[in-house]
């Protein structure tokens, strides 16, 4: 059954309109400048993402709350591990990683979670999650111990993408990592585009407008912002 929040990203990407997520790492968020925080994003911002490689505080509840508590924004959880599933939130991105070929980011950690999720009111969203690139050794890469896809293969990444959606994904997400030099490049947004029928998500590197309207031109139906934002 096809759920609320995701409906609403068909939608979008049916009439053409671009979403902006704002990604919030709750290793490194501050709860108590949230008001702050949430000031300083854009008004075109229509999701918070709420995830990170790693929380070694296990503070994804709290984080989650607060910004609830703030913002009318949907929350989605965007986990680095089956720790950070919390009901706290509106969403969550049920990811595969499909980049690389480690059987515990592929299925291991979702089997750990189902036994959660099937008690719960979290509307779930399988993803295919694919790490490109970025010009840097991403948490991510280090986390699951696997090689990030060179963005000069374009082929080959849009057959994992198709790949990913032939076996049920409802998103892709196209990930240049946390603090990447390099983003997707526009290239590999518009081939991913042209083969899928699911929408896509671009992230990983991005921290200005223009590269950001370059993500939505060669066309990312959601792009994810985060870095420029844990800066301020």
């Amino acid at each position: 059954m096809v759920g609320l929040f995701y409906s609403e990203i068909v939608s979008a990407m049916k009439n053409g309109d671009k979403l902006l997520a704002i990604l919030i790492d709750p290793e490194k968020f501050n709860t108590q400048t949230t008001p702050q925080f949430l000031n300083n994003i854009p008004t075109e911002a229509t999701h918070l993402f709420v995830g990170g490689s790693t929380d070694a505080h296990e503070q994804i509840t709290e984080v989650v709350t607060i910004l609830k508590k703030h913002s009318r924004l949907p929350v989605f959880l965007f986990p680095g591990s089956y720790h950070q599933v919390t009901e706290a939130a509106d969403v969550l991105l049920f990811l595969s990683l499909h980049s690389g070929r480690n059987p515990e980011y592929l299925i291991g950690q979702q089997v750990k979670a189902a036994a959660f999720l099937k008690h719960n009111s979290l509307e779930i969203i399988p993803t295919s999650y694919l790490l490109i690139d970025g010009g840097h050794t991403s948490a991510v890469a280090s986390v699951s111990g696997t090689a990030a896809m060179a963005q000069e293969r374009v082929s080959e990444i849009v057959n994992t993408a198709l790949a990913g959606q032939l076996m049920g994904a409802q998103l892709v997400y196209l990930e240049a990592g946390s603090g990447a030099k390099t983003t997707v490049s526009q290239a590999i947004i518009s081939a991913v585009k042209e083969t899928l029928s699911i929408p896509v998500i671009v992230g990983g590197g991005i921290r200005t407008s223009i590269q950001k309207e370059q993500a939505y031109a060669a066309g990312a139906d959601l792009v994810v912002m985060g870095t420029v934002f844990e800066n301020r």
